[in-house]
This record gives structure tokens, sequence and C-alpha cells, in this order.
């Protein structure tokens, strides 16, 4: 892409045109607005070199975040959407770009808590691909894990237990281990857990169909319809709805009872 393509760019609104693509599991749009963000930044950042190096004041370009968090953001989507396409050896070397971001030049305190931050993510994100590839003999490790950083828990188990799903793991251990930190009847909702917690219940659903628990299948299931409407986000009703539909025979009527005043009130 040309410089003075580049040049008439906004870091933050290649942020936001990523976040959408990410809404829409466009991963190849994703991979796009990666590279447009990594060429946008080096050439921030190269023009600031060539200034200093040149001793004349840097033109001053407004960003909301420091310049390293573009850097690692956008190696942190490239990796994101190498994973979500299959590609477990680009998605490796995407973490190991964002692990160390120490080599920018004059990295002030501010800076250096970014490097951190994504220094923890890139931790956390190998456990993640690595446990959605099927490496068993992690899983352990990665809960122990999950039990020191709460705040990665919530994320964590949506990642073991779709993994669980996928490679028919028997997870009822891992899953008592969690129990009185993650609420399965979704009272810790609130709008910055929203998705996560519907992506847990849907796959929850389906490892309880797996196990030959329907019912239980059914009472998650239930909790993701809820969360879909609250996200607005259709896709996922219509999956939910779906798997309902295919468990309708085992459910209750209680819970089919539940199911259609859901329905209505969505109306």
């Amino acid at each position: 892409m040309r410089k003075s393509i580049l040049k008439s760019l906004k870091p933050d609104v290649i942020v936001e045109m990523l976040d959408m693509a990410v809404a829409f599991e466009n991963w190849n749009k994703v991979m796009e607005r990666a590279d447009m963000l990594y060429q946008c930044v080096q050439s921030i950042h190269e023009e600031r070199q060539d200034y200093q190096s040149k001793g004349m004041p840097t033109p001053h370009v407004y960003i909301e975040r420091p310049l390293v968090y573009y850097y690692g953001f956008s190696h942190l989507m490239r990796g994101m959407a190498h994973q979500k396409m299959g590609q477990v050896d680009q998605a490796r070397a995407s973490i190991d770009q964002y692990a160390e971001l120490g080599w920018m030049e004059d990295l002030d305190e501010v800076d250096m808590q970014v490097v951190q931050e994504f220094r923890h993510k890139a931790h956390v994100n190998r456990y993640v691909l690595e446990i959605e590839a099927g490496q068993v003999q992690l899983l352990e490790e990665f809960v122990n894990f999950l039990l020191e950083h709460l705040e990665e828990g919530l994320a964590g188990l949506k990642v073991i237990t779709e993994a669980a799903v996928r490679h028919r793991w028997q997870i009822d251990r891992v899953l008592h281990v969690f129990e009185d930190q993650i609420q399965g009847d979704g009272t810790e909702m609130n709008s910055s857990n929203n998705d996560d917690i519907y992506h847990y219940c849907y796959q929850r659903a389906l490892y309880e169909q797996w196990m030959g628990r329907p019912q239980e299948a059914v009472e998650f299931i239930l909790q993701a319809i809820r969360l879909a409407d609250k996200l607005g986000m259709d896709r996922y009703f219509i999956r939910c709805t779906a798997l309902l539909e295919s468990l309708r025979e085992e459910a209750t009527a209680e819970q089919i009872g539940r199911y259609r005043v859901m329905l209505e009130g969505m109306k």
C-alpha cells in the first residue's frame, strides 16, 4: 500500500473496522484489516524515526493509544484469523510476534504496561491454540493457570468446553472445579461478558447432549437463547433454536413451556 494512502488512514478507524469484521466472523477481512493496521503504524513509526534521525520534531499524529498497542493488536487479530481458519502454525507465529513488543525504542511506563498486557495475552492464547488443536495433555496445566487468573476463567472455560465437544473429552471434573466461579444460571451476566457466556452456554449444551444429559442441555440452550436475544445476534438465535428443536422430544414439559414464553416475549 502506498505511503500516501497509509498516511490518510487512522489507526483507530482501522481498529473499529477490525472489530466489525470479527463480529461478522469474516476472517479473510480480519486478516486484510490487520495487515492494513500493521502497515499504517509501521509507516507512522518509520516517519518518526526519520524525523528523529534528522534532529527534527516528529509530526503529531492523533492516536487514542500508544503506538505499540496497534502493533500488538494487528498481530493479535492476524493470529485470531489464522486460528479460526485452522492455520495453527501461522497462528503460533503471530502469537510470538505480540508476545514480545519491547523492541520498540523509547518506550515509557505506559508503553511498557501495554507490552506486558500483550505478553499476558500471548501466554493465554498459546494455551488456547493448543487446547483447541486437541493437546489434551495441557488441559490440567491450563486449568491451573485459569484458577490463578480468575479474570480469564469464563473465556478459558468456553475454550475448554468447545474443545471437549470437538475432541470428545469428558470434562465433568473440570466443570466441577469451576462451578463456584462460573455460575451456570447466568446471574453474573453483564454487558462485558455476555458474548463469552453465550458461547459457553451453547458449547455446554452441546457437551451435555453428547454426554447423554438432554435436559441439562436444554437448560443451557435456554440461557443461550436469552443471551442471543440480549446481544441482538440473529445467527446465534437461529443456531440455538435449531439445537433446542433437536432436543425437544427429550425436554420436560416445563422446559418447553419456558421456551414458548421466551419466544412470545421476543416478538
